[in-house]
This record gives structure tokens, sequence and C-alpha cells, in this order.
């Protein structure tokens, strides 16, 4: 499998019917990767998850075999799923319902975390990371960063 790997913030707008243009710098990567499909969903951070759809098969699989005590985390994550393809101006359409979950309005946050994207709202996002680091570095990612 084609290795990918995505990282780095870009600060974006929806337009007016909630289109997204993805970066120019992650275009040839989803091209060679998903053929520019895509499937967004919600995450329970308030953020929402863009993975290139082979890497949702593979998440979505995992998902689908999690027993039935996982069923609401099941109804996060697939039942908000919607595939979205990139069109030929490189945008992707975010619906309502993915925009108001996650509180997109115009301002959007793409971040690369690997083998996918986050979508945030700046403004969640702030308060995301200032909980993120007021608390301790695990001493696990301590160990390998330091």
């Amino acid at each position: 499998m084609l290795q990918h790997y995505f990282q780095g913030t870009s600060a974006l707008a929806l337009d007016g019917k909630g289109r997204m243009t993805v970066p120019t710098r992650h275009r040839e990567m989803l091209d060679a990767l998903s053929k520019g499909e895509l499937t967004l969903t919600r995450h329970p951070t308030g953020c929402l998850r863009m993975y290139p759809r082979p890497i949702w098969e593979t998440f979505r699989e995992k998902l689908i075999a999690l027993p039935m005590s996982a069923d609401g985390w099941k109804r996060i994550f697939l039942g908000s799923a919607m595939d979205v393809s990139i069109d030929g101006a490189g945008r992707v359409l975010i619906s309502p319902e993915l925009r108001s979950a996650s509180g997109l309005v115009r301002d959007v946050l793409l971040m690369g975390l690997g083998s996918y994207f986050e979508l945030w709202d700046p403004i969640r996002y702030a308060a995301q990371d200032a909980e993120v680091v007021a608390q301790p570095m695990p001493d696990a990612l301590a160990n390998a960063v330091l």
C-alpha cells in the first residue's frame, strides 16, 4: 500500500454551500490513495474526521466487529459517516448535519494527523488544545520525543 502521511494545519473557509477546498499539497496524495474519495464522520472530541476511503474502510470493518456494548460509539462513527468526493475544483461538500454537529460555520482548521484529517472550528480547537496542554504529557510520548 502507498505510504501516506498527512501533517500540518491549514486555515480554510467554507463557501456558502458548505464546501471546503482541499489544499493542493494534499490533493495529489489523496488522488493516488483514494482517487479523491473520502469519508467524513463525527468524532467525540467535537471535530470531524476525514478519511481517505481505503483507510475508512479498514476502520469501518473494525467498528462493525465490535460487540453490542460499543453500539453507542458505532452510532457516532458509522451513523454520521458520509461519503464525499473531491470535485473538479478541489472541494468537498460538508453536509449541514456534520457542520452542525461540529460547529463549523465558516472558518475551518484542517489538520493532517497521519493517515486521516481532522476538521475543527477554530474556537472549539483552541479550547481542546488548552485542555490538552494543561495536562501532563503522557510518559509514552515524553519518552519518545525528549
